[in-house]
């Protein structure tokens, strides 16, 4: 104990201050001395500071910080408090500008807006777009339907539902269903997918290899990708090194097709996921779930790819309104270059098409669409089918060595 602090001793009283003890705001009366010499000038007011032991404490807790980040600076917080701080560790978050929510409470809000689709041979999973009924998936899932198979949908509450198909889209393998004798639905809300950012978390879910309601996280892992879902050959195209793309039992079912500015992610996609929704950190819907990456028979090795929602919603409202949707129209065929520049090599220009009204002739190299660059004939493909008829979109192209730019008026396709 420290000698300038008061003590007890024996039955005595306080010693430093005799034996009443100081009253309120003062110290206890004491008897003048008289000195002959003035008294000495009082010493300097000591700095604050820590004590020995807190010193020590701190030292420790410095220490430890190299260590243990958040929990040490819970340490130290501790050491100079009267009341104890208890650092407990946060829980899974998905952060974004306006929302924060966990990866619990985002499943929990999206799972009643997903649901499991049933064919007689096949699966997959759907996203509810309205309150009576109507619910977006891929082509593939429902391709089979078109021979008359029965469609059941069941829902996250267990219940199920006979559905019937309202149109498909075999270009963008999209499709809408509508389930029939239901009410109250929960649509799932949608979200902006040319926001999104590689990096940004992610949320797949669907019912994969028949596991109703599964939830898997990962990111956006690249966007702008290219796909080619679907030959005769059953061999599904990815980026190169990458294997194949696997969809459902029912591929065989799928006319080929290409798909542009697709959505890479990470978050374990599986065959049943088709269709499925693809979320953002506020549950909102951003992709529609559609094939993953697989190396020959390994199965999936965690690259997954969905539709944008933007080109989900303008098919899906085109189907609801006509039963069918309409793609803007280029009128080249075109095929990979080959040399030190890549893009697409144009074979051949259809007579009266927007390409040959804009001057665009047989052997000139695209480079770039719009602001995308192009690398090879896919890409032009799933671009223009992500443009409107009557849009206008700038072609960068070569043509003997020389850059050049055109702006062409898209049409609708025939």
């Amino acid at each position: 104990m420290n000698a300038n602090e008061p003590h007890e001793q024996g039955t005595g009283g306080w010693s430093q201050f005799g034996a009443t003890p100081p009253s309120a705001g003062g110290f206890p009366r004491r008897d003048t001395v008289i000195m002959d010499t003035p008294p000495p000038p009082p010493a300097p007011p000591k700095k604050p500071g820590f004590t020995t032991a807190q010193k020590a404490v701190a030292g420790l807790a410095l220490a430890a910080m190299a260590f243990g980040g958040g929990v040490a600076g819970a340490v130290v917080a501790n050491s100079f408090r009267s009341e104890p701080v208890v650092a407990a560790a946060p829980s899974p978050v998905f952060k974004s500008a306006s929302n924060q929510f966990t990866v619990a409470q985002v499943a929990a809000k999206v799972q009643p807006s997903v649901v499991a689709i049933q064919l007689s041979n096949v699966g997959g999973s759907g996203v509810v777009l309205s309150p009576d009924g109507l619910i977006l998936t891929n082509n593939h899932v429902v391709a089979s339907a078109g021979n008359g198979g029965p469609i059941t949908v069941k829902f996250s509450d267990g219940k199920t539902a006979k559905a019937t198909v309202i149109g498909t889209d075999a270009a963008t393998d999209l499709a809408v269903i509508k389930a029939q004798d239901v009410s109250d639905l929960t649509p799932l809300p949608l979200g902006n997918s040319d926001n999104l950012k590689v990096g940004d978390a992610v949320l797949a879910i669907g019912s994969p290899l028949g596991l109703d309601g599964s939830v898997t996280a990962g990111i956006v892992s690249a966007l702008n990708r290219t796909l080619r879902e679907g030959s005769d050959e059953q061999q599904q195209q990815v980026p190169p090194g990458w294997g194949q793309l696997q969809q459902q039992q029912e591929q065989d079912q799928a006319q080929p097709t290409t798909i542009g500015d697709a959505i890479q992610t990470d978050a374990a996609i599986n065959p049943g996921n088709s269709g499925g929704a693809l979320v953002n950190a506020a549950g909102q819907l951003v992709g529609i779930n559609t094939a993953i990456a697989t190396q020959g028979s390994s199965g999936n090795i965690g690259v997954g790819f969905a539709i944008p929602v933007n080109t989900a919603k303008q098919v899906a409202d085109q189907l609801v309104k006509d039963g069918k949707a309409t793609h803007a129209f280029l009128g080249v065929s075109v095929t990979d270059a080959t040399g030190d520049v890549p893009g697409a090599l144009i074979r051949q220009v259809s007579s009266g098409s927007p390409a040959a009204k804009a001057g665009l002739k047989q052997g000139d190299l695209i480079t770039k669409i719009g602001d995308k660059a192009v690398d090879g004939g896919d890409t032009v493909v799933g671009q223009v089918r992500g443009f409107k008829p009557g849009q206008q979109v700038k072609i960068t192209y070569m043509r003997d060595g020389k850059p050049n730019e055109v702006t062409v008026t898209l049409e609708e396709k025939k």
